[in-house]
């Protein structure tokens, strides 16, 4: 494109499909050597806030620019300014992936651009979608009454499941609303002390309120208190309060912790409360058939939800939500109005979500899970957990070193303890000092958390990418962060 052309001769089309080509081949050949070297980029960028922003001009360009401009931007400001989530060494919150064949169907989505709110407007992203979450839940061993549709993040299928938990107790919320209401006793949500926070806040977006959120205690293990439990439920009936819905968590965000579903899924029985799964980060695991023992019960829920861009190498954004109660979801959000009707008898995904428009997402799923196959994918996760444990001996041959909770899956939840009488607010303030330590040499990036307190170093296994030579190198990058702030600490006499 010629930038002096007069703006009337560059107005009446898109880009030529030979640019369209020239330049694809140029960003795909980018990506490429962006994946294949990514490790010689440091994982955190030394960049300042507002450093990029000062970089970029205030207003947008009056005329259009070059491509070859706009690519050449990208390489030199935005990628450099970027955190690396696809570099080996990622090792914070739960490490994602995107493999090449999901980012070739994020590519093949942008370009048929559908909108996938009814079956007319997009019949093959519907159909494709109930295929492969179909494909997902025989893999994870559901049984077929989960009938699945695609979110984009486990905060808002959390959301959705809460609002299908309070339109299942038949209080003509969705006619009448809560304000005001003397009819309307004061509801209530359970989950331990260790869900992720997206459940609170769905009580909030529900207009139930934070008091309507109560967080059970966790025992030695960090899992959900089932007696702690019942006690809340008891109390709040006496209290003249209506358990909505318990949300049980497998896989929590800080441990990854495994709360006890089948003994939760006999209290929500026996009161008749709804059971949602958040099982974001570890449900993929269920595929494994070592691993699932460990899901036991959460086939009696009336809904889950597991996000395949936590843990199987899909690009953000996509969860997975399924429930065997779909009508109830249904009937908390269809509304239809008469420029959306439409003859087919066919399940339209509008009716189930707040969302209109709906990008389609099923188009990566589909393609990762037959680029991979089954086996592939389950060789992957075997892996991921393999060097979990490696790690997890590692920490525990150390004596300045020490667990601090059980290893399930791919996290690991640790903290130096050297051998010296240090306070908690001692030790907290060096484990800290040790992860900006790591963090800050660009070589690795490891989160925190507390746990019972404690400052707490979490090291998350996910990348595809990932070796036993980038692992190997965070083990040193901490064995040198001790040392070198280990000097400052108090010597103790014995």
């Amino acid at each position: 494109m010629d930038e002096n052309a007069p703006l009337k001769e560059r107005v009446s089309a898109d880009m030529s499909a030979e640019d369209f080509r020239r330049f694809g081949y140029q960003l795909i050949d980018w990506i490429a050597d962006y994946l294949e070297k990514i490790d010689e980029r440091p994982v955190l960028p030394s960049i300042r806030p507002g450093e990029l922003r000062a970089q970029l001009p205030q207003m947008a360009p009056e005329r259009g620019e070059p491509m070859e401009r706009i690519i050449a931007d990208i390489d030199r400001s935005i990628a450099p300014a970027l955190t690396h989530w696809n570099h080996p060494a990622f090792f914070a919150y739960f490490a994602t992936s995107a493999s090449a064949p999901g980012i070739f169907g994020e590519l093949l989505s942008a370009a048929f651009n559908v909108n996938a709110m009814l079956w007319r407007t997009a019949p093959a992203a519907v159909e494709l979608e109930e295929v492969a979450l179909d494909w997902l839940r025989e893999m994870i061993g559901l049984p077929p009454e989960f009938e699945g549709i695609i979110y984009d993040t486990a905060s808002i299928s959390t959301l959705h499941a809460l609002a299908a938990a309070r339109e299942s107790l038949n209080l003509r919320i969705r006619e009448e609303g809560m304000a005001g209401r003397a009819d309307l006793p004061p509801l209530r949500v359970y989950a331990s002390e260790q869900a992720h926070s997206s459940v609170e806040k769905a009580v909030i977006a529900l207009g139930l309120g934070q008091r309507a959120f109560r967080p059970i205690r966790t025992d030695e293990q960090f899992r959900l208190d089932v007696s702690a439990l019942r006690r809340a439920i008891e109390d709040d009936v006496a209290a003249g309060a209506l358990p909505c819905a318990v949300v049980a968590t497998l896989g929590t965000t800080s441990t990854t912790s495994l709360d006890p579903v089948a003994e939760i899924a006999d209290v929500c029985h026996e009161r008749s409360i709804w059971l949602h799964v958040d099982a974001a980060y570890a449900g993929v695991a269920a595929m494994l058939p070592e691993k699932r023992e460990l899901f036991r019960g959460w086939e009696r829920a009336d809904s889950i939800v597991t996000n395949p861009h936590k843990w199987l190498f899909t690009p953000l954004d996509l969860s997975a939500f399924y429930c065997r109660r779909m009508e109830t979801l249904r009937r908390a959000f269809s509304l239809v109005p008469e420029y959306l009707r439409t003859d087919e008898r066919v399940r339209n995904p509008m009716d189930y979500g707040i969302q209109l428009g709906r990008r389609f997402r099923a188009l990566k799923l589909w393609m990762i899970m037959r680029y991979f196959g089954r086996a592939g994918l389950q060789a992957r996760l075997r892996e991921h957990c393999r060097l979990a444990r490696d790690f997890a001996a590692w920490i525990e041959r150390e004596a300045e070193w020490e667990l601090v909770a059980p290893v399930q899956f791919s996290v690991v939840c640790f903290r130096a303890r050297p051998d010296r009488a240090l306070s908690g607010e001692e030790l907290d303030a060096l484990n800290e000092r040790i992860l900006n330590h790591v963090n800050s040499t660009g070589q690795a990036f490891l989160s925190h958390t507390r746990l019972n307190g404690r400052f707490t170093l979490r090291l998350a296994i996910g990348n595809m990418r990932t070796g036993e030579e980038h692992v190997a190198r965070v083990r040193e990058l901490l064995s040198q962060a001790l040392k070198e702030n280990v000097k400052d600490l108090p010597r103790i006499s014995p």
